[in-house]
């Protein structure tokens, strides 16, 4: 009885081991965690965080009310999720020049 035991086990583990899919890390793959890594790192920065290029509003000396740095704030937050999404999609493509210039521009946007 042990012996069929010790037989179905190895039976059991070895087709529990087979069917485990294997994870295929992209091109990007590295790049894209050690930039999130980081950007969890910088969360006590305060000086860390999303930036964009000053509007033209801006320069012309108009100043920016609370709404609309809300506006922009969320403009920003979801230009650099879509952004950072389009990294990762092409990473799991296997797109190493796409990936590359897609995180690239997330990292432009936010300051470490």
């Amino acid at each position: 009885m042990p012996k069929l035991l010790g037989t179905t086990g190895l039976i059991v583990c070895a087709v529990l081991c087979f069917s485990i899919p294997v994870a295929k890390a992209g091109p990007c793959s590295e790049d894209i965690a050690q930039f999130e890594a980081a950007i969890r790192q910088s969360a006590g920065n305060p000086n860390a965080g999303l930036t964009a290029p000053q509007s033209v509003g801006a320069q012309l000396g108009w100043q920016p009310t609370p709404a609309s740095l809300k506006q922009a704030q969320k403009r920003l937050q979801s230009e650099f999720s879509t952004t950072m999404a389009r990294a990762k999609r092409l990473d799991a493509k296997g797109d190493r020049t796409g990936c590359s210039g897609a995180l690239t521009a997330a990292k432009r946007m936010y300051i470490l």
